[in-house]
């Protein structure tokens, strides 16, 4: 009895260590050299501020910015703590509701696009905090950014097309563009823009 019994506190101790220290530590070593960025966070900074992670969505609601897929966390939208999906069938009458909102908002937004909206704009991820959106629905956004900018549409769209990432090992996933790292990058334009005049 006596053996079994010290058997097993050595066996508890043992992968307490292996499983509680030793391999946390090894997967944490291998996460900051071989995948730095993400292993952090993939925060962006300006001077030394944080301004939010690419692998996060965000909220974007001034016409300026492009506007990020809509989030069904719980209990408010875009929840980083709460990451999840309404789990509305598509015949529930609350999601068809939510995404006639949306359409009407996205119309209201800009009444001279005519375009037909693209699904990822008016309906959730599975996480609710989807940090991308497809080219399509980048592009239906153009007009109204470059209208809310006064920068001409073409100059818009070259920085969509920047920003827009492919398949990765170019056959997993769909194109997609960030919607941060976009805005950012249009601040950064206007910055450069306001620079020059200022010449």
């Amino acid at each position: 009895m006596r053996k079994i019994l010290r058997q097993s506190v050595v066996m508890l101790l043992a992968m307490t260590v292996v499983t509680g220290i030793v391999y946390p530590l090894l997967v944490t070593a291998v996460a900051q050299v071989l995948f730095r960025d993400a292993a952090n966070g993939s925060v962006i900074e300006r001077g030394g501020n944080p301004l939010g992670s690419k692998l996060i969505g965000q909220p974007f609601a001034d016409p300026k910015y492009f506007w990020s897929r809509p989030s069904a966390t719980a209990p408010f939208a875009d929840n980083s703590a709460a990451s999840g999906a309404s789990n509305f069938g598509p015949t529930n009458t609350a999601l068809i509701d939510a995404v006639k909102q949306r359409i009407d908002a996205l119309q209201t937004a800009d009444p001279d696009n005519k375009k037909p909206i693209p699904v990822d704009l008016v309906t959730a991820s599975g996480s609710g905090l989807d940090p991308h959106i497809s080219p399509a629905a980048a592009q239906y956004q153009i007009a109204r950014v470059a209208r809310a900018r006064g920068i001409p549409e073409a100059q818009i769209a070259q920085r969509v097309a920047a920003a827009t990432e492919g398949r990765q090992l170019g056959v997993l996933g769909e194109p997609r563009v960030n919607v941060l790292t976009l805005n950012l990058a249009l601040d950064g334009l206007l910055l450069a823009q306001r620079g020059k005049a200022k010449d």
